[in-house]
């Protein structure tokens, strides 16, 4: 299948496909005689499984880890399963970051509110980020 043809069959783009073959996670196809890329047909599988990656968070270099186990023939369920607790683990963390962050936030929104600026003295830089 040709380059259009995969790219439409796989939602991306030709220059997403030419990109994934420059970085590995696609082989480059067999050419026809004209010279356009002639892609197998199990070449979709790969890419929806790329593009379902990259949504999972997985980077282009842990994709690539996973495909280069599956390509060498064996199963690469231990080595996901891996990769996607530790995205989860740094999800969770992230995530408790930006509740303390929305904590902080809220608490200097309200001292922000109560402030009267024309109370504020000199030697302040700002009582609101200061205050407390």
């Amino acid at each position: 299948m040709r380059i259009g043809a995969l790219a439409a069959a796989t939602g991306t783009t030709t220059k997403t496909l030419r990109f994934y073959e420059q970085a590995g996670l696609l082989d480059e196809p067999h050419r026809t005689p004209g010279g356009y890329r002639d892609y197998p047909p199990h070449a979709a599988t790969r890419v929806t499984f790329i593009r379902t990656a990259q949504t999972a968070g997985l980077s282009l270099a842990e994709i690539r880890s996973v495909l280069a186990i599956r390509d060498d023939g064996h199963a690469p369920c231990g080595h996901v399963t891996a990769l996607l607790d530790q995205h989860l683990a740094d999800v969770e963390r992230r995530l408790a970051e930006l509740l303390a962050t929305r904590t902080t936030l809220r608490d200097l929104a309200r001292t922000a509110s109560a402030t009267d600026p024309a109370t504020c003295t000199e030697g302040d830089i700002c009582r609101i980020l200061t205050a407390g």
